[in-house]
């Protein structure tokens, strides 16, 4: 089980771009420009440009997903939470939403009409959140 992360970048919402360069970050752990151009160029039907992935970079960054350090003349690009604990506080936001526009009486109907495998998980999710609690009530 991957926690939620203390850091959590300002904005989760992210373009498809944005994303793509994300997901390429991760893949080499630290990464420049050049780098980053290089994979969506592989491609032979994509056409961007430097300054372009300069922009999606910087908002990135200002988002709060991204560090960057310069090295010499080279800047290196850097994510701040992991794949993981981005797909974990994605769902955490999904969930929340869900719980915002719905009653007691919608999110209970939901749970019920689950299939049978989403009912484990269900189960198994209430056993962690017991064990949870009784964890924290003991300390």
């Amino acid at each position: 089980m991957t926690p939620l992360p203390k850091y959590r970048p300002r904005q989760l919402k992210l373009g498809p771009l944005e994303s793509e360069i994300l997901n390429i970050i991760w893949d080499l752990n630290l990464a420049t420009v050049k780098d980053i151009l290089d994979r969506i160029l592989a491609d032979p039907d994509r056409e961007l440009a430097y300054a372009s992935v300069m922009t999606v970079l910087r908002r990135l960054q200002q988002k709060g997903w991204l560090s960057c350090q310069k090295q010499g003349r080279i800047f290196y690009w850097q994510v701040l939470v992991s794949r993981q604990e981005a797909k974990a506080l994605e769902a955490y936001h999904q969930l929340n939403r869900f719980l915002e526009v719905g009653t007691a009486d919608i999110v209970a109907a939901f749970a019920d009409d689950l299939d049978q495998t989403s009912q484990a998980k269900i189960e198994a999710i209430a056993a962690r959140l017991k064990a949870i609690r009784q964890a924290r009530e003991s300390e």
